[in-house]
């Protein structure tokens, strides 16, 4: 990844290898789970595998009605209640004279504004 001592090659290659590193991540799950169901599973304990639920009927309609359940929920919170989630900051207008009293990252970054402000 290291490009050389200026940064345009460094962040070249870094660009590449960070748009690269989800196919190549997806395309080794693709294989595990195609040798998965080639080979079949490790069975540690000695299970007999007579008790295995088939996994197209049950769990396949598990997940399809998860993924309904998930959607319509954040359907209903983003169409009746859109800025629930929102920083109240964003409401004010801006003004570059002013810098605001308490500027916070958003709550998916709070952790590491937690340890910087600790240092």
């Amino acid at each position: 990844i290291w490009g050389g001592f200026s940064v345009d090659a460094t962040l070249t290659r870094f660009f590449t290898f960070h748009f690269v590193l989800p196919f190549i991540i997806a395309a080794m799950t693709i294989i595990h789970i195609f040798f998965l169901h080639q080979s079949g599973a490790n069975n540690p304990l000695g299970v007999s595998s007579q008790l295995e639920v088939p996994f197209h009927p049950y769990f396949t309609f598990k997940d399809i009605v998860g993924f309904i359940v998930m959607f319509t929920l954040l359907l209903i919170l983003s169409l009746l209640n859109p800025y629930l989630l929102g920083d109240p900051d964003n409401f004010i207008s801006a003004n570059p004279l002013v810098t605001p009293a308490h500027i916070q990252p958003e709550w998916y970054f709070l952790f590491a504004y937690a340890i910087l402000r600790s240092i």
